[in-house]
Order: C-alpha cells, then sequence, then structure tokens
C-alpha cells in the first residue's frame, strides 16, 4: 500500500484506527511532499513516519520546482487547469508525478536512510548501505525483505519538472599546479548510461594538492563512468596565466558503492 503524501488536517496525532499506518498492510511505504505545519504553511501532508518505510524527497516540504511565481505556474506547459490546481496544491500533488515517473525508472529514485534532511544534504548518508537504498514509489516494496528498523526514513532529491530522478554521486577532486589561485572547479560525468552537465565541486582559493568533495545529484544515469571532465576557471584575465589541473578525480556512485 502506497502512501501518496498521506493527509495532515484531521489526521496527524490520531489514533492509528483513524489514519494510515503500517498495520494496514503487510507493506506500507510513504511519500511525504508537504508535510510542513499545516497552520501557517499550509502543509497538507502528515509529518510523522507512519508505514514501513517512509521517503521525505527534497526535505518533505518544499519541493523544487513549486516555488515559482504565480503566473507561469498557472500558465503552465500541462495546461491551465494543471496549472491552477498545482499553484494551489503543488508540493501535495507532486507525490503522485513522482510515483507516476517511478514506473518509467525502475533504478531512479534511490531513497538513502539518514536521521535528518541535513545530513543527507552535507553527505554523512552517502553512499547506501550493504542492503541498498530503496526505491521510492512503485518499485518500493523490492525493499520489503530488507527491513531491519521500525522506523526508517529515507531522504533523495529530485528535478524541478519532469523527469524527476536524479543519481546521487560522491566526486572528490586533488589539484595540482604550482600556486593557488581563486575560481571554480567544474566536473562533468560521462559514462555508458549517458552523460552529465557540468557541476560545481568547488569555489574560492583553489590550492594545489587540496582535496575538494562535492556530492551532485545528477540528472542521469551515467552507469559506467568512462570519462570524467575537469574544468576550471578563475572568472577574470590573470596575467600570469596560471595553471591548475586535476592530480585524481574520484567518483563513487552511491547505489553500489
Amino acid at each position: 500500500l502506497s502512501g501518496l503524501d498521506p493527509a495532515q488536517p484531521y489526521f496527524q496525532g490520531t489514533p492509528t484506527e483513524v489514519r494510515l499506518d503500517k498495520s494496514d498492510a503487510d507493506f506500507v511505504d510513504i511519500i511525504h511532499t508537504d508535510s510542513a505545519p499545516t497552520i501557517p504553511n499550509l502543509g497538507f501532508g502528515i509529518t510523522p513516519a507512519i508505514g514501513h518505510i517512509d521517503f521525505y524527497p527534497n526535505g518533505g516540504k518544499q519541493m523544487p520546482g513549486c516555488g515559482k511565481n504565480p503566473v507561469s505556474q498557472i500558465v503552465d506547459l500541462d495546461g491551465i487547469w494543471e496549472g491552477t490546481r498545482d499553484f494551489v496544491a503543488c508540493n501535495h500533488l507532486r507525490s503522485y508525478k513522482y510515483y507516476s515517473d517511478s514506473i518509467i525508472y525502475p533504478d531512479g529514485f534511490l531513497g538513502y536512510p539518514c536521521a535528518s534532511y541535513d545530513l543527507f544534504q552535507a553527505g554523512n548518508c552517502f553512499p547506501c548501505p550493504e542492503e541498498g537504498c530503496p526505491n521510492m514509489g512503485h518499485y518500493a516494496d523490492k525493499f520489503k525483505d530488507k527491513i531491519k528498523k521500525d522506523v526508517l526514513k529515507l531522504y533523495l532529491n529530485t528535478g524541478e519538472a519532469r523527469d524527476f530522478p536524479l543519481w546521487r554521486y560522491k566526486v572528490t577532486v586533488t589539484l595540482s599546479g604550482k600556486s593557488k589561485v581563486k575560481g571554480y572547479v567544474n566536473v562533468a560525468l560521462y559514462g555508458s548510461g549517458g552523460n552529465t552537465k557540468q557541476y560545481q565541486i568547488t569555489k574560492g582559493t583553489l590550492k594545489p594538492d587540496n582535496t575538494y568533495t562535492a556530492y551532485i545529484d545528477a540528472e542521469v544515469n551515467v552507469g559506467k563512468v568512462t570519462k570524467v571532465k575537469f574544468l576550471w576557471n578563475n572568472n577574470w584575465i590573470n596575467p600570469t596565466l596560471p595553471k591548475l589541473g586535476a592530480a585524481t578525480i574520484t567518483v563513487e556512485v552511491g547505489q553500489n558503492r
């Protein structure tokens, strides 16, 4: 039984007989997309973990792409009716859009077990544990026999618009060169499943022999990594023409470590 942002008003804090609960089916998975408090935030979705596994995409409160200005949102690509409805309850309705996307992407929407969204964002809960990560949505039940805890809260990020799934990578870059410069470092991943755009790994003072790490949520599952593109820029013309390179770049895949 999949709960798509189960309702908060009149249900949160009530006895289990009244609301959706893990006792309602052999396996209950929940997607929380609008779990901010009803007052003053108008959150429609329930906050506590109530299933066997509970997914909190983007932290579970504010979904990317739902903060657009009202006019651009109402005159939506999917038409005015869809846009108007999304304007009123955009976060709440993201749950079924993630679910429908999950049917097409059996390898997408990996939920990382974590104590909080902030810790997940900081990379503390990366990569997936030995038993792997469950997939939010249609294929969540593949994880049914691997659950070891009473409460399993799972975090992930999604895109702003269809297609929603993102794949998480840890990218570590060690720089080489002769002198430190200011600027930024970008990396793009190429693989058997496709290529990503460039992602910023660090910006500010760049020191040779220093190591910089970033967690990126890529819009494509690159599969087996075949190439990494490294680019650095110092944003302005430097007459000394400083040179920087990458001594090593390490890519760790969340899914299979």
